[in-house]
């Protein structure tokens, strides 16, 4: 049992930077509270900005407040770090999210005791607000709203955001990187423009250090942010849209100079988000991704349009019958899509980056279907973080719609935000082919594995519908491919057999399921499409009886 996790924490930590490691050893020995810099002279501003929103209201009339679709308040003596709730729960308390939600004029009142309150109740370093995430955040959105003329800030909230962004430097997170570490440096800059002055300055170029490094490492050249996740793609690019609605308005030489750079991120994140979406307008559920927690494609290329970015996308494909597919290489996802039946997201990529895998699910060769605009076929969403038998389940290689062999996850995923030994895409590859689209891949994830198993799956397109071929190479105990659908899918389990199923899809829709090599089992599920929710749904299980199975899905219109 040591061995094991000996092992683990090995193959876990022997991907991590130098500079993570060493940011971790210094923060654990680092015990000094950030001290007091006083007020600091605002910046004239060369306009006033305009902040869009895709925010609904986090704090209700009655005074309490929703998050992660959890109702609380803030009450006894340390309500701002409440036992009561989870950590996740009380960083969105502490983020002032919500004076920059819509309506947020009608609740200024609130807001502005609400900042008198905080200012109050959270003394300089203590509890949750003034971790470096939570810090960040609370810049911005206070800089937002001060900027906007909806209020006028007094000398004691200059004086606290001045002291917030001081502590912010001395915990930069350097020891975590990817979207935190974006977030410092975004807040850096807010910090550095909205004031004036020597120590303003020095927040600003260290921002800007910050996002000249980040930027260039964490947004892909096909669009996507390195995380792969959707979820964080919308949320940082929003960040991006931010820091160029910035430098529209206060015209500082250093922001200027940086103005069409971060247009083209913007530019090839909208593309590469428009491609991660379903016909629905949302995200696909890929790594840790929900509905609410960021901007859809939708809200985000209406912010671009605002700041006269150029929103000229990929053409949709017209032609009804040939599948039209668009890869997103350096991602790793494909989209294959027949306009007014099927789009189809799939996942030939890397968990994430080595050195940051912490929002990777165990996903890899998974995807999702949609048909006639509806999802059909779902993967396990994300309802929860923390350290659980719940988020582990929803982070397992079972909770997609891809392979497990002899029950294990096909990458080491532990913990709330660890992965061990990963698995790596081999061998993808995209085929245009006369009357089909063909997209193949395997992985190696289960070579640790006794039998040293490689899983390989082939999708075929065509105008018959979608045929999946799972191979696993090397000796098995057992292995099932699992099929996730969405809740408003119904199973007839009238017609089903060992070997074929039809699922109602709605009025005079059906789809028919059928397998070669295997046999079906129906299973109750849960999808959680939105933090805080968990929705029952039916699961089909395909039991490998040889090493290859054919699972051939065709769609129409009931007669």
């Amino acid at each position: 049992m040591m061995l094991n996790l000996f092992l683990r924490l090995w193959h876990t930590l022997r991907y991590l930077r130098l500079e993570q490691l060493a940011y971790r050893v210094f923060y654990s020995l680092m015990k000094s509270r950030p001290r007091c810099i006083g007020p600091q002279p605002r910046r004239a501003w060369a306009a006033q900005p305009v902040w869009p929103t895709w925010m609904s209201p986090c704090l209700q009339p009655n005074g309490e407040w929703i998050f992660l679709n959890e109702r609380g308040a803030l009450k006894g003596t340390d309500a701002w770090n409440d036992s009561e709730y989870s950590k996740l729960w009380l960083y969105n308390l502490h983020y002032f999210d919500d004076v920059n939600a819509s309506g947020a004029s009608e609740r200024r009142t609130l807001h502005v005791a609400l900042v008198d309150r905080w200012i109050k109740g959270n003394p300089r370093g203590h509890g949750n607000g003034w971790e470096p995430y939570p810090v960040s955040l609370r810049i911005v959105n206070w800089v937002k709203w001060w900027s906007s003329g909806l209020t006028d800030a007094p000398d004691a909230w200059l004086a606290s955001l001045a002291d917030q962004t001081h502590a912010l430097t001395k915990r930069l997170e350097f020891h975590i990187l990817g979207n935190h570490l974006f977030a410092n440096g975004k807040a850096l800059v807010f910090a550095g423009v909205f004031f004036q002055g020597t120590q303003a300055d020095v927040w600003l170029k260290k921002g800007l250090q910050i996002l000249d490094r980040e930027v260039a490492e964490q947004f892909l050249p096909d669009g996507g942010h390195f995380e792969l996740s959707p979820m964080y793609h919308a949320t940082l690019l929003w960040d991006v849209c931010d820091l160029l609605n910035l430098a529209q308005v206060v015209d500082l030489p250093e922001l200027n100079a940086r103005k069409q750079s971060w247009q083209k991120v913007i530019e090839r994140g909208l593309d590469w988000m428009q491609v991660m979406s379903h016909p629905d307008g949302e995200i696909a559920f890929f790594n840790d991704a929900a509905i609410g927690i960021s901007s859809n494609f939708a809200q985000l290329r209406a912010y671009a349009a605002a700041l006269s970015v150029a929103t000229e996308l990929a053409p949709r494909a017209t032609d009804v019958q040939w599948p039209q597919v668009r890869h997103l290489p350096e991602s790793g996802y494909c989209r294959v899509e027949m306009p007014g039946q099927c789009v189809a997201l799939l996942d030939v990529a890397r968990v994430g980056p080595d050195y940051l895998p912490g929002h990777a699910h165990a996903d890899t060769l998974s995807f999702e279907l949609s048909l006639f605009g509806q999802r059909v076929l779902v993967n396990s969403g994300t309802s929860c973080y923390g350290n659980d038998a719940e988020r582990w389940r929803q982070r397992s290689t079972a909770a997609h719609n891809t392979v497990v062999v002899n029950g294990e996850n096909s990458s080491e995923v532990w913990g709330g935000f660890r992965v061990a030994r990963r698995a790596y895409p081999i061998g993808v590859q995209v085929l245009k082919q006369s009357d089909a689209v063909r997209i193949e891949g395997c992985h190696n994830g289960y070579q640790r594995l006794t039998g040293k198993n490689m899983h390989c799956r082939h999708w075929i397109f065509d105008a018959k519908g979608l045929t999946i071929e799972d191979a696993v190479q090397g000796p098995f105990t057992d292995a099932v491919a699992y099929f996730h659908l969405h809740p408003d899918v119904r199973v007839d389990v009238t017609q089903m057999r060992q070997r074929q199923v039809v699922l109602q899809l709605g009025p005079g829709r059906r789809v028919t399921v059928a397998v070669e090599g295997g046999c079906l089992e129906l299973l109750d599920g849960s999808w959680h499409p939105q933090f805080g929710t968990t929705v029952p749904n039916s699961c089909l299980a395909v039991h490998f009886e040889k090493a290859f199975i054919k699972t051939m899905i065709q769609w129409g219109r009931l007669v």
